[in-house]
C-alpha cells in the first residue's frame, strides 16, 4: 500500500527525467548474459483510472497508439482493474518473442500520453516482469522477478514474490538483485521505499 499511498501526495517528489524509464532496455541485457534472468515479454503501466469522458477518451486514444505502433511485433495490450480501484495497461510480446525495447516503448507512449492529457500525478508504475534462472532460484525467490519504476520517485527496484502464493517477499533475492545491477540503473536507494505489490497480472 506505501506505493499507493504516494499517489495521494503524502509525499512531495520532483518529477524524474521520463529517460529513466528506459534503463530497463540495456539493464536487461546484463540481467539475462550474467545472471539468469530473463525477459518474460510481458510488462504493464499502472495508474489512477478517473470516471470522466475525457480520461477515458484519452486511454482509448493511446491503446490504439500503442496497438497501432506493437503491431509489426505483435504485441498485444488488454486492460484491467485492481482491487485497490488502479488500472493495469499489460502489454504483451508474442509467445517465444520478448522484447523489453518494445514493451519500453509501448510503457512510454502510455505514460507521454497521459502526461501530455494533464493526469500525470494519477500515475503509479510500470512493472516488467523476468523470469529467475538464477541457480537456487526456486529455494530463495521463487521464478518470478518484477522490475518495478516508480513514477513520482524516477527510480526502479526489484520486487520478488517468494513462491507459495502467500503474500511474502525475498528480500534476500531482492538484495542480491541490487548489489547486481545497482550500477547498471537508477535503483531507489530507500529500501524502505520497495513497495510490494501483491497480485500482479503479468
Amino acid at each position: 500500500m506505501g506505493l499507493r499511498d504516494i499517489l495521494t501526495g503524502r509525499t512531495q517528489v520532483k518529477r524524474p527525467a521520463p529517460d529513466r524509464l528506459f534503463a530497463i532496455t540495456t539493464a536487461y541485457i546484463t540481467l539475462e548474459s550474467e545472471h539468469g534472468v530473463t525477459p518474460s515479454g510481458k510488462a504493464a503501466i499502472v495508474f489512477q483510472a478517473l470516471a470522466t469522458s475525457d480520461f477515458e477518451s484519452t486511454l482509448s486514444e493511446m491503446e490504439e497508439v500503442v496497438k497501432a505502433t506493437g503491431g509489426e511485433s505483435g504485441t498485444t495490450v488488454t486492460t484491467q482493474d485492481d482491487a485497490y480501484g488502479y488500472r493495469w495497461m499489460i502489454l504483451c510480446n508474442p509467445e517465444g518473442a520478448p522484447s523489453v525495447e518494445d514493451l519500453a516503448v509501448g510503457i512510454n507512449a502510455v505514460s507521454s500520453s497521459i502526461e501530455t492529457a494533464g493526469y500525470g500525478e494519477r500515475l503509479l508504475c510500470a512493472v516488467f516482469a523476468f523470469t529467475d534462472g538464477a541457480p537456487g532460484a526456486a529455494k530463495t525467490g521463487g521464478s518470478k522477478i518484477y522490475f518495478i519504476y516508480n513514477y513520482k520517485r524516477g527510480e526502479w527496484y526489484p520486487f520478488v514474490p517468494a513462491p507459495g502464493g502467500a503474500e511474502e517477499r525475498s528480500t534476500e533475492r531482492e538484495l542480491q538483485l541490487k548489489a547486481q545491477m545497482g550500477s547498471e540503473m537508477p535503483l531507489e536507494p530507500e529500501i524502505e521505499r520497495w513497495f510490494p505489490l501483491w497480485g500482479i497480472p503479468i
